[in-house]
């Protein structure tokens, strides 16, 4: 469902302004880089399925 390298928008957006997230690391939890400031979070794959726009 999600790559390495693909770029995501989030219903809501981060502190930064920033709503799309580059996903680092793919598996049963997901790291993603906020493309605006940099930061580097993890989730749970069903927990981003909740955030992701469809």
């Amino acid at each position: 469902m999600y790559e390495v390298g693909q770029i995501i928008k989030t219903k809501k957006p981060h502190v930064c302004g920033s709503n799309e997230w580059k996903i680092i690391r793919n598996g049963a939890d997901i790291k993603l880089e906020c493309t605006g400031c940099k930061r580097i979070i993890m989730l749970a794959s069903y927990e981003l399925d909740k955030r992701v726009k469809k």
